[in-house]
């Protein structure tokens, strides 16, 4: 489990709630004064105080006629930021700390995009050359850099944004470019909860959890951190998830461990064939008991590999172990002794390729790319799940090398036009 450690040098990040106020701005302030009275030197990314970026949104919306430019909306939404690291900046210097701030005109700003405005894509080379020759000399004697979240440049000198979890994102790469040992974010929960304490009641914190795992939350809608920003967060940096309520960054919260592929890739996710079963029947949602049996039967057997289920059918993707056709009479005795079953079907020899990468889903048409290059190639997809940033496709044993090929030419492919 990871330690919940004081680091010697720390990046953190206040989001916008953490700024909403005064008093929460002031909270904040003290916040890493205190901190650097320990010896712990510190980097700050800043959001916008509040709802400033909803305002400036709604106003420059409202007023463009319909003719707003994106390369002009992102020079616009990041004044809330520009305004945030000003704001931090004097108030830190305010109370005694040696302070300045990072504003994307200044000629060491960071952070350098493409032109993808609206949802920029940070050029990494670029951004720690940045970070360890004009940052770095900073915290290293120090000095207390506020950074603007959220915003970056162009190499061109155009101001981006770089879109939903903007401001992490800026967080992990800075993080990335002083060796720092952790990363804290601050925020109006007290971690990451076991569930949305807005939907749930007396959700539990959770002390740890890996990148991998959080990614599943994040693409399923829950409003931790973005995946999009998870794909930035450094392998061996743990981030820290605390509340603004204690004003203390040595509070203990979440943290995050691990790191995730950036890229986009496939592979064979099981070196065994595969085996697909089918149960059909009538309302078979409906009673929990059989389909738990079925499953049941499946794990003293073999591996589980997926799963999918409607009202009326439930298709099992296992590994085809030895004693396979024991298994399958086993499922069939279940299928004819339950009213809700009514029979069931058997594939054999499939093999089970796994796309993954952050950011599939939001990669529009991935699944069409790869479903129609295999069906030109007289390739048969016999099952496909997607789930968080992964695909999982079930084909032919026999066409396994084939298929995989083509899947990552159609990644290739997809990516390319992209850019």
């Amino acid at each position: 489990m990871a330690k919940q450690d004081k680091a010697n040098k720390i990046v953190v990040k206040f989001g916008g709630s953490s700024l909403a106020d005064h008093e929460r701005l002031l909270k904040a302030v003290n916040s890493v004064v205190n901190e650097t009275k320990k010896g712990t030197k510190i980097a700050v990314v800043v959001s916008a105080m509040g709802k400033t970026t909803d305002t400036l949104l709604s106003a420059a919306k409202n007023t463009s006629n319909g003719k707003l430019a994106k390369h002009d909306l992102d020079d616009i939404l990041s004044m809330g930021e520009r305004t945030s690291v000003r704001i931090f900046a004097t108030a830190l210097r305010n109370n005694g700390a040696d302070a300045c701030y990072f504003d994307p005109m200044d000629n060491k700003w960071p952070i350098i995009t493409d032109e993808a405005f609206q949802n920029a894509n940070p050029n990494l080379k670029e951004c720690q050359k940045n970070i360890q020759e004009g940052i770095l000399p900073l915290v290293e004697k120090g000095t207390i850099p506020v950074i603007a979240g959220f915003v970056g440049k162009t190499k061109e000198g155009k101001i981006t944004t770089l879109g939903r979890g903007g401001s992490d994102t800026t967080a992990f790469i800075l993080a990335e470019g002083l060796g720092a040992d952790q990363v804290v974010l601050v925020t109006d929960a007290e971690g990451i909860m076991s569930s949305d304490p807005k939907i749930i009641q007396n959700p539990r914190l959770l002390p740890t959890i890996e990148v991998n795992t959080l990614v599943g939350l994040a693409d399923s809608g829950a409003k931790f951190i973005h995946s999009k920003a998870l794909k930035y967060k450094p392998q061996n940096i743990d981030v820290k998830v605390i509340s603004n309520q204690h004003g203390d960054l040595g509070k203990q919260g979440t943290i995050i461990t691990g790191n995730l592929s950036s890229e986009l890739n496939a592979e064979i996710a099981d070196a065994s064939p595969v085996a697909e079963i089918t149960v059909i029947g009538k309302g078979l949602s409906a009673n929990p008991q059989v389909i738990t049996e079925i499953i049941g039967k499946v794990r003293e057997n073999t591996t589980l590999l997926g799963m999918s289920m409607n009202t009326n059918s439930i298709i099992l993707y296992i590994s085809q172990s030895e004693n396979i056709d024991d298994l399958f009479n086993q499922i069939h005795q279940i299928t004819i002794s339950n009213k809700e079953t009514i029979a069931m079907a058997v594939k054999k020899d499939l093999v089970f390729i796994k796309t993954s990468g952050v950011g599939l889903e939001e990669s529009q048409g991935i699944i069409g790319r790869i479903s129609e290059d295999l069906r030109l190639n007289g390739i048969n997809i016999s099952g496909i799940l997607t789930i968080t940033s992964s695909i999982l496709l079930f084909v032919e044993w026999n066409e396994q090398k084939k298929a995989l090929n083509l899947i990552k030419n159609a990644l290739k492919t997809h990516k390319g036009e992209e850019n």
